[in-house]
């Protein structure tokens, strides 16, 4: 990959490629900053305008937006008292009690260093781990993929908040979703009814807005949420000195540690790494006693570990095709919209793209300082906006997105169906990221199935003479009963 490094710089270093990491990073941190939108919505919101685009400008708006979006929950959280983010939530027990004392452009400050670092080293990750991890992965064949996707598909259980089951109902319907269409081994047309727009089956970009974006403004309309917090006091960021940062980088190395670690892992996300990581800075800092009553180490905790998940959790992603969490299943999303196979032989058959994807990925967390410190003057009277008018906002852009990608009436009538689902099953319950788990995976589950039931003659126990593809199945297996390990054990008396 070394060397597709020049042509990989001759991408982004032209007015497309720096236009595109500055918008992005700018969408970013505006969009994350305004409450109830969020990192996930943020991306689907705009995903539709990418497909216009050429492969490498629209992953790097993306990954962009995704980075911007991560540090700007923590505007939001430390001068309103609400996460932009569910990622920035653990920022709120310390930000805002400084905000309130007359420090928040110091709170924004720490809030800024601690998520640059944490994303910059996640970024270094990023480079050195997913071109291993895809070179091991290069001895796959269908059997060893199928497997491999089974494994991927397993990850439902890790984003399935509350309810496991509900998490494996949501899969299956996007599994189900996925064959809708042609046959791909003999052509024949499932589930369409006749209708020839299902012919080509449904529009994955339609279903993503619907059940993401769309479905998030009908749960806020039914939260009839109409006040806006009133804003403390700030006049601009104010950066801590250096010296003000003895006895604090061991806590800054360790929750970006924490983060990277936990990035890795499917399932996991930045909300549970910021927390994890404000827990245990908590337990060994010298400033324990300050936690909650505005301790930047608090700060440093959270915004260091949950911005260096961006980078780890791209990582089985770009890899091994293994979505962690609802991001990362719209990122796979787009990668796949895009014609872009994500997986083993990514590396090996894009080194150019991958190439511009790392090296933009680094400048977009670089592209955090100057950026930030102007824009949070920006978005601080944003914040005010009633959010009727915001949600209003978003539906009319996921419409004109989703329009303009193909100029088809039905792909908006699929959003909208998706959107209304995705309302009612989150009303029960059923989370959206399984969802598109199952709609990602599906068609190259079934497909390198049946590959592998023709090159074994339909038995499918041969499957299993692969070591590589026995040893994904056995973990696949432990990863669906881990589960219910811990709810036996949760069930014995203490």
């Amino acid at each position: 990959m070394l060397s597709s490094l020049p042509d990989a710089f001759a991408i982004l270093f032209t007015v497309e490629g720096i236009a595109t990491l500055i918008l992005g990073t700018t969408l970013g941190i505006v969009l994350g900053a305004m409450p109830g939108i969020g990192s996930t919505v943020a991306v689907a919101i705009v995903l539709p305008f990418t497909l216009s685009m050429s492969q490498a400008p629209a992953i790097l708006l993306l990954l962009a937006v995704y980075a911007g979006s991560v540090y700007g929950g923590s505007i939001s959280a430390i001068l309103i008292n609400t996460p932009g983010t569910p990622q920035s939530a653990a920022t709120c027990l310390d930000g805002y009690p400084m905000a309130q004392r007359g420090e928040a452009g110091l709170a924004l400050g720490w809030a800024t260093q601690a998520s640059i670092v944490g994303g910059l080293v996640s970024a270094v990750v990023l480079i050195i781990a997913a071109p291993q991890l895809a070179a091991f992965a290069l001895q796959f064949g269908p059997i060893e993929t199928f497997a491999l996707i089974l494994l991927g598909m397993t990850c439902i259980v890790s984003v399935s908040t509350g309810s496991v089951v509900k998490g494996l109902l949501s899969g299956m319907i996007g599994i189900f979703l996925s064959l809708v269409g042609g046959d791909p081994i003999i052509g024949e047309f499932r589930f369409t009814f006749d209708n020839w727009q299902l012919y080509s089956g449904f529009n994955l970009l339609a279903v993503v807005i619907g059940v993401f974006a769309l479905s998030e403004v009908f749960m806020r309309a039914s939260a009839k949420i109409t006040s806006v917090s009133e804003l403390v006091s700030f006049r601009g960021i104010v950066f801590p000195k250096l010296a003000e940062w003895r006895g604090r980088r061991r806590n800054l190395a360790k929750s970006v540690l924490i983060g990277n670690v936990i990035g890795v892992l499917p399932g996991t996300g930045a909300a549970t790494a910021a927390f994890i990581s404000y827990a245990e800075g908590r337990r060994s800092s010298p400033h324990r006693e300050d936690y909650g009553k505005g301790e930047p180490d608090g700060i440093v905790s959270s915004e260091a570990a949950n911005n260096a998940v961006t980078g780890g959790a791209l990582v089985p992603t770009m890899a091994l095709g293994i979505p962690g969490d609802a991001i990362t299943a719209v990122m796979l999303a787009t990668l796949t919209l895009h014609g872009i196979t994500p997986g083993p032989k990514l590396v090996e058959d894009n080194p150019v793209l991958i190439g511009a994807i790392f090296a933009g990925f680094f400048i977009i967390n670089l592209l955090l300082l100057p950026l930030g410190t102007l824009l949070s003057r920006v978005a601080a009277p944003l914040l005010r906006v009633r959010e009727a008018y915001m949600m209003t906002a978003i539906v009319l852009l996921c419409a004109l997105g989703i329009y303009f990608v193909r100029g088809n009436p039905f792909d908006l009538l699929v959003m909208g169906l998706a959107g209304v689902g995705g309302f009612i099953l989150r009303r029960q319950g059923f989370p959206m990221a399984p969802l598109v788990i199952g709609m990602v995976l599906g068609p190259t589950l079934e497909l390198t199935l049946r590959q592998g039931l023709i090159l074994t003659d339909g038995n499918f126990f041969a499957f299993f003479e692969s070591p590589i593809a026995l040893v994904l199945t056995i973990v696949a297996i432990a990863a669906l009963s881990l589960p219910l390990v811990r709810a036996a054990l949760r069930r014995k008396p203490a």
